[in-house]
């Protein structure tokens, strides 16, 4: 099974037709259905990797404020799995990482939104997954890693965030994206396609407008998950942007 990277980008994403989310749709065309997902998002911080543990569905967060009201009437029911959460816990206790268990949690936007354009209907497990933003990017990449044996049996690994992420700097109604947003995904994805980790790690150092594009770092450490799960084989599936400088990065490890 692929691990991806999926920008989740606004909230609104989930109302939307484009191409965009006709790629994410597309998704669950080209591959196998899972028998669950693993999702670590950016809207969970914790200073230690924190596992959703629970067999019943989830509740929906609606972590956002100002948006349509249909955003707000949105529900998103999926299930958890005890067992498959229990295996994320052995693995990550196997390479010496520390984790935690979360019963209560439901499913804040970053999760959601991504999952309904992938499986509207629910039906797939999920296993949610905290970010903690103060690590080191070779700690993420280590975490992301430990999971990889869970492709193996079934199971998708998401990191879900985004690569350029500054709330700041959007430009409502902007018809192409600003050049420093493309300019360090350029560098990222070239990096990353050359698989080139000691970059990648100083890429605060290294990137043109690392400080702009990721002002903090929890929408891009799922990037950084995501790959540490994947093998050395990546494909940029889709490459958008919105509102100037949000990006939507769509890259399967």
């Amino acid at each position: 099974m692929p691990s991806f990277f999926i920008a989740h980008g606004s909230p609104s994403l989930a109302l939307e037709e484009n191409a965009y989310t006709q790629d994410l749709n597309a998704l669950t065309e080209r591959y196998d259905k899972p028998e669950a997902v693993v999702l670590f998002t950016a809207h969970w911080e914790s200073p230690v990797t924190t596992i959703s543990w629970r067999d019943s569905a989830y509740d929906t967060i609606h972590d956002f404020g100002g948006f349509q009201p249909e955003l707000y009437a949105m529900r998103y029911p999926a299930k958890g799995s005890t067992a498959v959460a229990a295996e994320v816990e052995r693995l990550l206790q196997q390479d010496g990482l520390e984790s935690r268990r979360n019963e209560d949690r439901g499913l804040d936007h970053g999760a959601w939104v991504v999952l309904h354009h992938l499986w509207p209907d629910a039906d797939v497990p999920v296993v949610q997954l905290s970010v903690n933003p103060f690590l080191p990017p070779e700690r993420q990449y280590a975490i992301g890693r430990a999971l990889a044996p869970l492709k193996e049996r079934g199971v998708w690994i998401i990191g879900s965030g985004g690569t350029v992420h500054n709330l700041r700097m959007i430009s409502w109604g902007a018809e192409r994206a600003e050049e420093w947003a493309v300019a360090f995904d350029d560098w990222l994805l070239a990096r990353t396609m050359a698989w080139d980790t000691d970059a990648l790690f100083d890429y605060r150092s290294l990137a043109p407008h690392a400080v702009q594009a990721v002002p903090s770092a929890e929408h891009f450490v799922p990037y950084v998950l995501a790959m540490g799960s994947g093998d050395q084989k990546p494909e940029l599936l889709h490459r958008s942007y919105g509102y100037g400088t949000l990006s939507h990065l769509l890259v399967r490890f």
